[in-house]
């Protein structure tokens, strides 16, 4: 089997070098890129595993490509990043990325990220890719929901591992601890954000009342329940 395909999209040299160098050192195999018109190119001939995506990117602006991905491509998309603010990580959160790290980081951090990823995403899957609950159907293979009426609605790789887990445990509590081990990650206030983040938009993309939600319910102090009769095929 080959190994795990990551593409770095870095427009410092050296940033692209050193990590191209630690992850193939780690066993995965790499692709770099110093441009986003060159790295788009590069995803319309395959999808890689995970996406390393810096936001200061001089042809195009880095968040609007972190959405587009997320929304468009099979692959995890974690952005490094010199913007530190607590702002600048909740809008990569909410437009879809799964991880966050800072510039200046620990090469072997990224790494550990890495693999987290791949953990959550290379979990063994249940029987089928469509899942039906509560008028919804949703297609893991084309990363949509579609309502009774056929209307469709996009979600996210990152928001799409939320729903698989949901939908695989349905009417089971779930802790946050669960969550972690479940979908990879580093415990801690950045994971607790990027949950909340995330099952926030499930909930507004299944028309969820945010007071009073139906089929995703917080338990205080414990996790998440979701409540929803669940059939694959």
């Amino acid at each position: 089997m080959n190994a795990p395909l990551v593409t770095i999209l870095d427009d410092e040299p050296d940033i692209r070098h050193m990590l191209r160098d630690v992850l193939e050192d780690a066993g995965f195999r790499t692709q770099c890129f110093a441009r986003a018109r060159e790295f788009e190119a590069a995803l319309q001939k395959a999808t890689p595993d995970v996406c390393l995506v810096d936001l200061s990117l001089p042809d195009t602006d880095g968040l609007a490509l972190v959405h587009r991905l997320a929304l468009e491509q099979g692959a995890a998309v974690i952005i490094i990043s010199g913007r530190a603010q607590v702002q600048d990580r909740v809008t990569g959160l909410e437009l879809g990325a799964d991880d966050y790290i800072t510039k200046p980081f620990d090469p072997a951090e990224v790494v550990a990220r890495v693999r987290a990823r791949l953990r959550g995403t290379r979990t063994p899957q249940q029987p089928g890719r469509t899942a039906r609950f509560a008028g919804w159907t949703a297609f893991f293979d084309r990363y949509a929901l579609e309502d009774a009426e056929g209307g469709e609605v996009p979600f996210s790789h990152a928001e799409g591992e939320v729903l698989r887990l949901f939908l695989e445990n349905p009417k089971r509590l779930i802790s946050r601890a669960q969550m972690q081990e479940s979908l990879g990650g580093a415990a801690g206030e950045s994971f607790d954000r990027a949950m909340d983040v995330r099952i926030s938009r499930l909930r507004t993309k299944l028309r969820e009342d945010p007071k009073n939600p139906r089929l995703i319910k917080t338990i205080y102090g414990a996790g998440y329940i979701f409540l929803g009769d669940v059939s694959w095929s």
